[in-house]
């Protein structure tokens, strides 16, 4: 594991100590370690939804109405 050096403003810094005295962590390390993976799926999650939407935006635009377009889901979710 790589060591590194960090500085935070000083309400980030009390955030992480209430965080620590509150039993919720260990130490700093590993709090800063889960906020980083948390933000990692984060991202992950929006890059599966961009992609969704990107495919979505090239497959067209429908004329179907609302009710249509309830009525095909609908049909989709009962096969």
């Amino acid at each position: 594991m790589s060591r590194q050096s960090i500085s935070f403003t000083e309400p980030n810094d009390e955030w992480l100590k209430a965080q620590i005295k509150n039993k919720e962590y260990t130490s700093k390390s590993e709090l800063v370690n889960d906020l980083i993976r948390q933000a990692r799926k984060q991202q992950a999650e929006i890059d599966w939804i961009r992609t969704k939407l990107e495919k979505a935006e090239q497959s067209g635009f429908t004329s179907d109405t609302k009710e249509q377009i309830l009525a095909q889901s609908k049909s989709l979710l009962n096969e």
